[in-house]
């Protein structure tokens, strides 16, 4: 099937909304997507810039951290320390002296001297014989020292855990550095935890408990700028070990995208809707550190981007609606006009002054061509009224006009029936003749005669030609009878011979000879009209004559004329062909189309 234009059957006006949707609605649409796609694009460059800085960030931490797990070696190669379970048999004094010098390296460092949060290093030991039983045992989360106890009820609850990992030192979120007793200060801290065994007889000499950790952590912490951001280090179980958040603890609900699975070492992130999660982990230190940022601050500049764009695409949308409310007025309102004025136009009825003269856009001149069009209309309705009365009154004077030559035509006929009672038969014959070119010419007015009516008019010429100058010449003629009645322009076969005539055979006696031979093929009709003459004929000028549209050509009038009509009537591969005799001549073939005046 044929596609069809949908706007066809559409008016302008609706054509003209239609444009303006086309034009607007695709910019928001751009509008739309451009902006999810920055915002994806701005999520994913800040995502990996969050991961950089994780990953330093953790680097610092794992250093500080390492840095505590090299102190708890030196002060575990101690040998004031490896000699704190074979003291028992000393005396007191020893024992006190032995305590203190252990006090003093314990507090010598816990001293940082860059202006960072202190680390407090403190040795818990048991004592089931209370050899120590001079030594103080209030330990606080900000202060180093030496603690002994005797029994389970002062054994701190994380002991019995750091002794089981045997030497190896981890991170522990504790409330009590030793059981709660009535009055006692706020322990809560994050500690550094590594038992201390003893390298020349075995077994467990004590637990050394690095606090404040989460202090120096958070310091390493502050040094990271996150807009709206939460920062939080955790252990491998998600544990808020600290964070930036204050007074957040407990267990970090993270999405399971962010689970490390069977990974060991390595940053994973997840963009949700509303935050942007980046984690560096370490199986190992079995820690992790965790950015959370949420998007609505990430996208906060783009947000006042995107009102932007937003403003720029309403005030757009609205010069683009001026616009188009401005064409309407000045394109749509004449239009209209005119297209009211041409419906309602008939010609003839006086068309008004055209509008907008004053304007000098296409619009107007339309208008006004318009308007001259329905007004040159008008005159020429008025010229062809006047043009066809004139036409009528021509056809009258040529309806009297006619009446002289059919009074010369029966002149001719009372001459001849004269001629005849005198016995004047030769002029008689000769009168009759020219009679019968008259009344053949007149015609009765029609311009197309059969070929019987032509033939008959031809053959009076050639008696008329024969009588006049005693010419002896002969003429054949080969017509068959049924194509009597085919019609052919009137006059189309006299100037023919008499060219045949006067310009082939005219001195040639009888000698001289004339032949008319007419066929059919293929429904055309071919007259063709020979001479036997003897000059010598150019057939290039002959056809440079018929070709010759100019009606001022000195020579050739006749035949020009006759071949014209021809085409006129049947069509330009129809008329005249002149062709020279191989037994000497000239031949001129008639073509037309064969009809009947029943046709």
């Amino acid at each position: 099937m044929k596609l069809q234009n949908p706007f066809t059957k559409m008016n302008v006006k609706q054509q003209l909304i239609l444009l303006f949707l086309v034009l607007v609605i695709p910019l928001f649409i751009l509008n739309a997507y451009g902006n999810n796609k920055a915002g994806q694009i701005l999520k994913r460059h800040v995502t990996n810039a969050y991961i950089e800085l994780n990953k330093q960030n953790f680097k610092l931490i794992s250093r500080d951290i390492e840095t505590i797990n090299k102190v708890t070696s030196t002060v575990f190669q101690n040998s004031m320390i490896q000699q704190l379970g074979t003291t028992k048999d000393e005396a007191i004094l020893a024992r006190v002296k032995n305590y203190e010098k252990i006090e003093v390296m314990l507090s010598t460092y816990s001293q940082e001297t860059d202006e960072r949060e202190p680390l407090y290093y403190s040795l818990y030991v048991y004592d089931p014989d209370n050899a120590y039983f001079f030594a103080p045992y209030y330990p606080e989360s900000k202060k180093s020292g030496v603690y002994f106890f005797s029994n389970d009820k002062e054994k701190p609850e994380w002991f019995d855990e750091a002794v089981s990992r045997k030497g190896n030192g981890y991170l522990k979120l504790t409330n009590h550095l030793s059981p709660p007793v009535k009055g006692q200060k706020d322990q809560k801290t994050l500690l550094y935890v590594r038992a201390i065994n003893n390298i020349y007889q075995g077994g467990t000499i004590g637990v050394l408990a690095v606090s404040n950790v989460d202090a120096r952590i958070a310091e390493s912490l502050k040094t990271v700028s996150l807009p709206e951001g939460e920062i939080y280090f955790t252990d491998w179980q998600d544990h808020i070990l600290t964070t930036t958040e204050a007074g957040r603890e407990g267990v970090l609900e993270l999405p399971p995208e962010l689970d490390p699975g069977r990974s060991a070492i390595g940053v994973k992130d997840v963009i949700t809707k509303d935050f942007i999660y980046v984690a560096d982990y370490n199986y190992v230190l079995q820690q992790k550190l965790i950015y959370k940022v949420p998007v609505k601050a990430l996208l906060q500049q783009q947000n006042e981007i995107k009102r932007v764009i937003l403003v720029i695409s309403i005030a757009y949308f609205i010069v683009g609606l001026i616009i188009i409310l401005y064409f309407w007025r000045s394109l749509m309102t004449p239009l209209q006009k005119l297209v009211f004025f041409v419906r309602r136009y008939e010609p003839g009825n006086i068309v008004p002054q055209s509008p907008y003269r004053k304007r000098s856009d296409e619009v107007s001149v339309l208008i006004s061509t318009i308007y001259d069009m329905a007004r040159r209309l008008n005159d020429l309705i008025h010229y062809k009224y006047n043009m066809d009365l004139k036409q009528k009154e021509t056809q009258l004077s040529l309806l009297y006009q006619q009446i002289n030559p059919h009074l010369l035509y029966n002149t001719l006929e009372s001459i001849y029936w004269k001629s005849t009672m005198e016995g004047n038969t030769v002029s008689a014959d000769m009168i009759k003749d020219l009679s019968k070119l008259m009344k053949i010419s007149l015609s009765r007015g029609r311009e197309l005669i059969t070929l019987e009516e032509e033939l008959e008019h031809a053959t009076a010429y050639i008696k008329l030609q024969q009588n006049r100058y005693d010419y002896a010449f002969r003429v054949e003629m080969d017509i068959p009878e049924h194509l009597y009645s085919v019609n052919i322009p009137k006059i189309t076969l006299q100037p023919l011979i008499e060219n045949g005539i006067i310009h082939g055979i005219k001195n040639m006696g009888e000698d001289g000879e004339i032949r008319i031979i007419a066929e059919e093929s293929q429904g055309v009709l071919y007259i063709r009209i020979s001479d036997n003459g003897f000059k010598n004929v150019d057939y290039d000028a002959i056809r440079k004559v018929l070709s010759d549209d100019s009606s001022n050509s000195p020579t050739g009038y006749g035949i020009r004329n006759i071949h014209q009509r021809l085409q006129l009537h049947y069509g330009p591969e129809y008329g005249l062909a002149y062709e020279g005799r191989t037994e000497g001549g000239t031949t001129v073939t008639v073509s037309l189309l064969i009809t009947r005046q029943d046709d």
